[in-house]
């Protein structure tokens, strides 16, 4: 009968939802080998302890934070320390009830959804999620006018992930509904040395201490941009550097350098935004959908990409009037402006 159903509600190749469940060999496989967010995975480790001693699911999870430090993987880790199945889809995708049903009713007991940028998923899609993640039962509509009927569909336990760089723009009945809230920060330049010597090992490249801490500085405390920076370091180094054995401070100024990737891990789209403000705005204030529009980008690039580095960093405020340069900012501006003359 539940087959039935849920071929009546058009059910969709599951292929078309989902992301990376073959993810690439340098994502870590278990919290043992996850470098950062200590706190986190220390919890997480412990819920999932007690879970399993219960032969009870994971309460749902929110990972919240921002882009590029490690929900997806985590999830995924979850899902193995669980030793359950991992479904991970996007959430814009998921725009009929007929797109949800088919996920929710293919999952196995205890099995982890991961859906990412949860922030952003459509309204009919989140109201039926109240009903699966608090009862594990799904509640939709088959048919249109006088045809259309309820049909039930009864669900296997699941732990839900949710994955948002915008925990504000969750709506308060859904975020209600997460037992597991936590904050991903920004990593330190240590946690990022230890990610990219991980990285090197595994892409079978040396790289000496004084480079790797020199990367992870100007990685933007995020792994993702460290992983990203040092596989195009090693393009450099592999076409430029034929006779050394090692890659150098040298290598990876080179290569940033023509990256046009600064000092601070700032780079050509970071530092149009702090010349506009001061250029233009003589520092600020000025209004986020003014720059956005200066800069040809959405106000969401501006929010969740630029600005929380360049927040965090102390280069930027935000003030009830607009973002505003600090005289951090000013600083880096001189050291930049020296070092490009040094170079001519």
């Amino acid at each position: 009968m539940l087959d039935e159903e849920i071929k009546e509600v058009d059910l969709l190749d599951k292929n078309k939802l989902t992301i990376d469940e073959e993810f690439i060999s340098i994502r870590p496989k278990s919290f043992k080998d996850f470098v950062g967010q200590d706190n986190v995975c220390d919890n997480l480790s412990i819920f999932i302890q007690s879970a399993k001693t219960r032969n009870d699911g994971l309460d749902h999870i929110l990972l919240y934070g921002p882009p590029g430090l490690g929900k997806t993987t985590i999830a995924s880790i979850v899902s193995q320390e669980l030793e359950v199945g991992f479904k991970a889809v996007v959430a814009p995708i998921l725009t009929k009830a007929s797109d949800l049903a088919s996920i929710l009713s293919n999952l196995e007991k205890n099995d982890v959804l991961f859906i990412d940028e949860i922030h952003r998923l459509p309204m009919n899609i989140e109201e039926l999620l109240y009903g699966a993640m608090e009862d594990f039962k799904l509640d939709i509509i088959v048919g249109e006018g006088i045809a259309s009927r309820s049909v039930k569909i009864d669900l296997n336990p699941f732990t839900l992930i949710g994955a948002t760089t915008r925990s504000g723009s969750l709506s308060t009945p859904l975020r209600d509904r997460f037992g597991i809230m936590s904050r991903l920060e920004f990593y330190s330049d240590k946690y990022l040395a230890d990610i990219i010597k991980r990285t090197s090992t595994i892409l079978n490249v040396e790289i000496i201490d004084e480079a790797t801490i020199e990367l992870a500085k100007r990685s933007r405390g995020t792994p993702r941009i460290a992983n990203r920076l040092l596989k195009r370091v090693v393009d450099f180094y592999t076409v430029n550097d034929i006779a050394g054995d090692k890659i150098e401070i040298v290598d990876i100024n080179n290569a940033l350098n023509a990256l046009q990737i600064d000092s601070l891990g700032l780079d050509a789209l970071d530092r149009k935004y702090i010349f506009y403000i001061k250029d233009n705005f003589n520092g600020g204030p000025v209004g986020v959908d003014t720059i956005a529009t200066a800069l040809s980008e959405s106000r969401e690039t501006i929010e969740d990409m630029l600005e929380p580095f360049l927040i965090q960093q102390g280069l930027v405020a935000r003030t009830p009037r607009g973002r505003v340069l600090t005289d951090i900012a000013y600083k880096h501006i001189e050291q930049f402006n020296n070092n490009k003359k040094e170079n001519i």
